[in-house]
């Protein structure tokens, strides 16, 4: 198998290892299998793939759709280093504000699989870094959302103290004030 599948703290996000063979030349790595994503826990299909690129310091999030429009996302990154989060934002789920992150880069071949339910927020740690996400569904500008990525009640300990934010996410609200329809169990 070229993937190792692995619950986080909280067992519906999974870290997922990648395989990477390599020789002189470089190296080669499937990022996406169907079959196997599906024996590892993810079974959903990915129906869109966006890329970023963005600076050291950059700070982006925490971002989610709303039903009917929700997201499921696996991270990547392809270039650089990225701290990585999930954010449990399902009313009524045990695990409801709690967050998991995971450092996510090109030499270390993890990728990061946050299901719908979900607020997602990443912020760069090396010089530049290029992310690709691929989707669960596609993007609904009429859904999209936010919650603020400094939120006391769910205190993320972000690598980095003064990050580089759009005004879009300077101005998203608490998680208490946040439209979210997503209800753990449904």
């Amino acid at each position: 198998m070229a993937f190792q599948f692995e619950r986080t703290a909280i067992s519906d996000v999974i870290l997922v290892r990648l395989s990477s063979p390599q020789d002189a030349r470089g190296f080669f790595r499937e990022l996406y299998k169907q079959s196997e994503f599906a024996l590892g826990g993810i079974a959903r299909a990915f129906v869109q793939t966006n890329q970023s690129r963005s600076a050291r310091g950059v700070l982006r999030g925490l971002h989610y759709q709303k039903n009917p429009h929700a997201q499921g996302k696996l991270v990547t990154v392809t270039r650089g280093t990225i701290f990585d989060v999930a954010v449990d934002i399902r009313k009524g789920s045990p695990t409801y504000a709690k967050w998991v992150g995971a450092t996510l880069s090109d030499e270390n071949g993890q990728m990061l699989y946050i299901p719908p339910g979900f607020a997602h927020g990443l912020c760069v740690m090396s010089e530049y870094a290029d992310v690709l996400y691929q989707t669960t569904a596609e993007y609904s500008a009429q859904t999209e959302r936010g919650i603020l990525w400094a939120d006391p009640s769910i205190g993320i300990v972000w690598p980095i103290t003064d990050p580089l934010l759009s005004p879009r996410d300077i101005a998203l609200p608490l998680l208490d004030n946040a439209d979210n329809n997503f209800v753990f169990g449904e």
